[in-house]
């Protein structure tokens, strides 16, 4: 029998991993080079703003030095003259460097977005429900956005304003090297703090965004069963479960404030050190002859020039912290597995194998207790049995969604968990109940399945699942929006839309857990019927709660606490007397015969 690859191997406690600070970096340095030019312009005219910003105290201080040599208002003139040139031109630059600088976070953010869309899609859906998707929505949500502003506003911003910090160092310097000493000697005290700082940021940021991540995920999970935390009285539970998250997130909160409470009032404190240090300095100095009256005051306007860039670098430095966690959070999903279908061999036929399957889910005992199952091609089986017996589990494990704990699932020789998601997709397709329409329009919705597709061909598939009339009916037919903004859809539109993307994908098997739920009896029916005689050839397996799918079916397989019971056609099994044929006595005797 011909071997494929094995199942994704499952993360540590089913977590999507989060990348490492040299990852990070990488991810930094490859999205830079992406757009390199536009990068490269951002730096110079950046510089080009930060040397004309320069030009203003050294004039001034030119005018003071001019002023006490006796100079005339004709030389103060043209002194002012040009300083108010090179304001204009530094506000120009500036302004010109923001715009480009914004452009290029906004095309960077549109490529971090498109890499996010990609991995995701490539992620098995056994790994995304293992993490669980608070997890996943939170990194596309909150973390992608806090990646946008930095890219869109902090980047451009701490670029700027280190450039103009360099350059108003380096000024200073320029007055005197001994004035310059003095400058950044008093600067030690905010290299201290901010040490202190990122050693501890990434830290707390992390565990922030992953209790962020827990809360969203307890919101979803107790949302989407909202019906059976009430059936089943668990609202104390989910309560209880939600403040646990809620405190655990705003102590991490709590943290990460603390650790702001300390680094920005330690910065406000050391912006003075330099300027005071160098009037000190700039006194004496004066004092011997060693420098002039106007170089001392261009020394100190740079210094209070340079509190805003350092306050702009120091505030968008602990904005980089926070998106910095975002971003490995996002970034962390290039090491989570993939369904890559590169190196998946071909099915020899489309004959589903289940041979020896055991199953247990992580935080619950063995639900599949060794199966063996052998489904011919083109055949209609009807998996059956009480709730709780495994039939979901099992559908899953068929639809290569979950790996078996032992055993093996193949089709055509292949396990169907090694299948890419192109080949897994023209293969096996497992319908639910749990259906999604997505904002666009009717032909939108469609088209994802088979973007090829004609009009013709969107038609037929609606026929095909009952849904052509109401279509038809819609405003603009197959180009009618739905979802927010548009014509919104019921639960049976959805779960038509659903079975005709089915029907457009053209899979080999066909495996219908509760996908026809929400329809009524009739319908439902019709729509079985429809499809069975779409996909004629076609395996279809259904995990049936009506049992007028087993009456119709080729075969019934009747599941038992995780096993395998009894195999055969309708006639057979209700012949033998056996669980199926008291589960037929019991739903025939309310009166639901088959038609």
């Amino acid at each position: 029998m011909t071997t494929g690859p094995t199942a994704p191997a499952p993360l540590p406690s089913g977590r999507l991993p989060v990348a490492e600070a040299a990852a990070v970096r990488r991810a930094t340095v490859r999205l830079v080079r992406a757009d390199g030019r536009a990068f490269l312009a951002v730096l110079g005219l950046n510089a080009a703003a930060a040397a004309m910003g320069l030009t203003g105290p050294w004039l001034l201080g030119r005018i003071i030095d001019e002023v006490r040599g006796g100079s005339g208002v004709g030389t103060v003139d043209r002194l002012a003259a040009t300083l108010l040139a090179c304001a204009v031109a530094q506000l120009l630059l500036a302004r010109w460097a923001r715009y480009v600088g914004h452009r290029f976070g906004e095309r960077t953010l549109a490529r971090v977005r498109e890499e996010f869309v990609d991995r995701t899609l490539a992620l098995p859906a056994s790994v995304v429900e293992r993490a669980g998707t608070g997890d996943l929505t939170a990194r596309g949500t909150a973390d992608v956005d806090a990646v946008g502003r930095t890219l869109r506003d902090s980047g451009p911003e701490l670029l700027i304003s280190s450039v103009q910090a360099l350059f108003l160092i380096g000024a200073v310097f320029a007055l005197d090297p001994l004035l310059g000493v003095c400058a950044l000697s008093g600067l030690t005290g905010i290299l201290v703090v901010l040490r202190w700082y990122l050693r501890r940021a990434r830290t707390g940021y992390l565990a922030e965004g992953a209790a962020n991540s827990e809360v969203a995920e307890i919101v979803a999970a107790t949302a989407s069963g909202a019906r059976t935390v009430e059936a089943l009285r668990l609202e104390r539970r989910r309560i209880t479960a939600s403040r646990d998250g809620l405190e655990v997130s705003r102590r991490r909160r709590f943290h990460t404030l603390f650790l702001r409470t300390v680094f920005f009032p330690g910065v406000e404190v050391s912006y003075f050190v330099p300027q005071v240090l160098v009037l000190l300095v700039g006194g004496v100095l004066l004092a011997r002859g060693s420098v002039s009256l106007g170089a001392v005051v261009s020394a100190a306007l740079y210094l209070q020039q340079l509190s805003g860039p350092l306050d702009e670098i120091l505030m968008r430095v602990e904005l980089l912290q926070s998106s910095g966690a975002s971003f490995a959070r996002v970034e962390g999903l290039a090491g989570a597995p993939r369904a890559d279908s590169a190196d998946s061999p071909e099915p020899a036929d489309d004959r589903i194998d289940v041979t020896g399957v055991r199953y247990a889910y992580d935080r619950g005992g063995e639900v599949l207790r060794g199966v063996d199952l052998t489904v011919r091609p083109g055949e209609r089986l009807a998996v059956v049995g009480p709730s709780g017996a495994g039939k979901t589990t099992l559908s899953r494990l068929l639809a290569g969604i979950d790996a078996p704990t032992s055993g093996t699932v193949t089709v055509g020789g292949v396990p169907v968990v090694g299948l890419g998601p192109e080949r897994l997709r023209r293969q096996v397709v497992l319908v639910t109940q749990e259906h999604h329409v997505f904002l666009g329009t009717v032909r939108d919705n469609l088209l994802i399945a088979e973007p090829a597709a004609t009009d013709g061909d969107l038609w037929a598939a609606l026929s095909a699942v009952g849904a052509d009339t109401w279509v038809r009916d819609l405003p603009d037919g197959l180009d009618t929006r739905l979802g927010e903004g548009g014509r919104r859809t019921d639960g049976p539109q959805a779960q038509q839309l659903a079975l005709a993307r089915v029907v457009l994908a053209d899979p080999h098997t066909l495996i219908l857990d509760e996908a026809t739920a929400l329809l009524d009896p009739t319908t439902a029916r019709h729509t079985e019927r429809a499809l069975a005689a779409v996909l004629e050839g076609r395996t279809v397996i259904a995990i049936a709660h009506r049992l007028h799918t087993a009456h119709d079916a080729d075969r019934v397989a009747v599941m038992e606490d995780g096993l395998l019971t009894e195999l055969g056609t309708h006639e057979e099994l209700v012949t033998a007397g056996g669980a199926y044929a008291a589960l037929w006595q019991r739903w025939h005797g309310e009166g639901k015969t088959p038609t």
